[in-house]
């Protein structure tokens, strides 16, 4: 018997739940057009679609791919032990998890778990190499939450300026932040015995993106990128709908609506698009652009990641069926290890 045939029948039947995920998404996108031309509460979004400038619209993918290619770029920094090939179609097989399953970034990381287990990795090498990554990128999410809510604050940027919009994320993020580093500092000086997996993980990853930041590499710039273009291709939508947001609401009314993408829905199709517009229309976004613009980066921010996500699926499947079939890793070097907390004396 073939000691490769459970890792055939795994990858068939996660070919054939991608395969209906794409579907559903393309019934899904299908729903909503339909919805935007035949309700009439709506026909004025989808006016407002239908005229957008092309210019901008080409500008939003570009800033996307620009988007993905920078998560690449910083997913290379925590996994530099892979074949580059390997790992640039392993990154964007995440985005396109991300973008397909529920949950977006958790499926994702379950799925590249998966992907990268098959290609002879440790499960204590995944769990403190996926969980510094995250830890690093959602270190960005929050100072750009703080520093929004900071300059509408300040009146540095236009939009609302009121204590109840311009406090609440400030305070968001500085509790998730010392809440983090409060948990880490208690782990960290309990005994290891009396340690729960996922407090030791944190702590891990914690430590492990503080660790990539002490050791400057230009692959940094790509967690700056992965954000900061997903915000840009949004606010080029918005300028494609004839009227530009100023920057902290749009980076605001982004990093709220996208809390809405926690509902388990496949693809975020609804929930997304409500969560976004409803944030950004708080932070004085005209309504039937909000929607029009929310809806075209929304299919940009789908569909970019989904396809490039399949392409990558297909090539590190087929690089895994024909890897070596003895027990040898796909990755011939060693991963250098992250820090480890160490028990208190």
């Amino acid at each position: 018997m073939s000691t490769t045939t459970p890792q055939s029948a795994r990858t068939a039947v996660s070919g054939a739940q991608v395969a209906r995920r794409v579907v559903a998404a393309a019934v899904l996108s299908g729903a909503i057009a339909s919805l935007l031309l035949a309700v009439p509460t709506l026909q004025g979004v989808g006016t407002r679609i239908a005229h957008m400038h092309v210019k901008w619209v080409v500008a939003a993918v570009g800033l996307e791919f620009g988007s993905c290619v920078g998560f690449v770029a910083v997913f290379r920094l925590f996994f530099g032990e892979l074949p580059a090939g390997a790992a640039r179609e392993l990154a964007w097989a995440e985005e396109g998890s991300g973008a397909l399953l529920p949950g977006g970034g958790v499926g994702a990381l379950a799925i590249g778990g998966w992907m990268l287990h098959q290609m002879g990795m440790s499960t204590r090498q995944i769990i403190q190499r996926s969980s510094a990554l995250f830890f690093l990128t959602s270190a960005i999410n929050v100072i750009a939450l703080a520093g929004a809510g900071a300059l509408l604050a300040a009146h540095i940027t236009g939009g609302p300026h009121d204590v109840v919009r311009t406090g609440i994320p400030i305070f968001a993020a500085l509790t998730a932040t010392m809440a983090v580093l409060i948990i880490a500092m208690l782990v960290r000086r309990s005994p290891r015995r009396g340690r729960r997996g996922w407090l030791v993980a944190l702590v891990v990853g914690v430590d492990g993106a503080r660790h990539c930041l002490g050791r400057p590499s230009w692959r940094l710039l790509g967690a700056l990128s992965y954000l900061a273009c997903d915000i840009a291709a949004l606010g080029a939508t918005f300028a494609a709908a004839g009227r530009p947001l100023p920057v902290a609401p749009l980076v605001l009314g982004y990093l709220i609506g996208y809390l809405a993408n926690l509902i388990p829905v496949p693809g975020g199709f609804g929930v997304l698009e409500g969560g976004l517009a409803g944030a950004l229309i708080a932070y004085g976004a005209p309504a039937t652009q909000a929607a029009a613009a929310v809806i075209v980066y929304h299919a940009i921010a789908f569909w970019l990641p989904s396809l490039g996500g399949l392409a990558g699926y297909a090539l590190l499947r087929a690089r895994l069926r024909n890897a070596p079939k003895a027990h040898t890793p796909l990755h011939a070097r060693p991963c250098p290890p992250l820090p480890t907390p160490e028990p208190a004396v």
